[in-house]
């Protein structure tokens, strides 16, 4: 076997290695996609939560400020009611404080029912941002292992890779055109020995005149069968 099929041969046991170390790789980011799906769903239900409690927190902050204006109404109406002295006046008087009143007691009821819900959503607020700390927590163990893996795994992949380079050098360039486009085609093996007259691949035969130039010379062939490298095993 001379020196050109050997540097083939290893690069194509580096090319193995590569294509199973990016597998590994790839076979990370699903693991790291499902953890981070779950804490957005966390994440997603603590935004709804904030929403819901800052527009409670809003229409309880408006209704305040009514509030006050009517209780502010109501006691003038009250004094100028006190300062009247004609019947008619105080008639119509009456009749304001008596509408600033109600306008007042529906207000007060409504603020005491929007602050009740404003408590109770800062309340789910809270809840959802334990459900999320706790999502986090639990993750936190998984994440750093995924990320040292992941940090493992790169290194191995840039020595491959610089492996390859070199190994890529003991091979004349037709030779590794050659094997790139096929191996890029099979993503897989491309370079097979002969098993006795025919292809270690797909068994196609190959003339007998072939088999002895590649065994004589060290040449490597294309199979006519299914197209991969073959060179004479010694």
């Amino acid at each position: 076997m001379n020196a050109e099929v050997e540097s083939l041969l290893a690069l194509q046991n580096d090319d193995a290695e590569i294509r199973e170390l990016e597998r590994k790789r790839a076979a990370l980011e699903p693991r790291r996609l499902d953890l981070e799906r779950r804490r957005q769903v966390a994440a997603d239900a603590l935004d709804r939560a904030r929403h819901a409690a800052e527009s409670e927190t809003k229409r309880e902050h408006e209704l305040k400020t009514r509030v006050a204006e009517h209780r502010h109404l109501h006691e003038r109406n009250v004094s100028q009611l006190e300062s009247v002295r004609k019947s008619r006046d105080a008639q119509a008087a009456i009749s304001q404080v008596e509408q600033a009143r109600r306008i007042l007691a529906e207000e007060e009821s409504d603020l005491q029912a929007i602050t009740r819900r404003a408590n109770d959503q800062a309340q789910a607020v809270a809840l959802q941002e334990q459900a999320l700390s706790e999502v986090e927590e639990e993750q936190r163990t998984v994440r750093e292992q995924i990320d040292r893996e992941a940090a493992e795994l790169d290194a191995a992949l840039a020595a491959a890779r610089a492996k390859r380079v070199s190994l890529a050098d003991g091979v004349g360039r037709p030779l590794l055109a050659k094997y790139e486009r096929i191996a890029a085609r099979r993503r897989d093996r491309a370079v097979f020995p002969l098993r006795g007259p025919s292809c270690g691949n797909c068994d196609t035969a190959l003339p007998l005149q072939r088999r002895s130039v590649m065994a004589r010379t060290g040449s490597i062939e294309v199979c006519e069968g299914c197209g991969v490298l073959l060179y004479a095993a010694e």
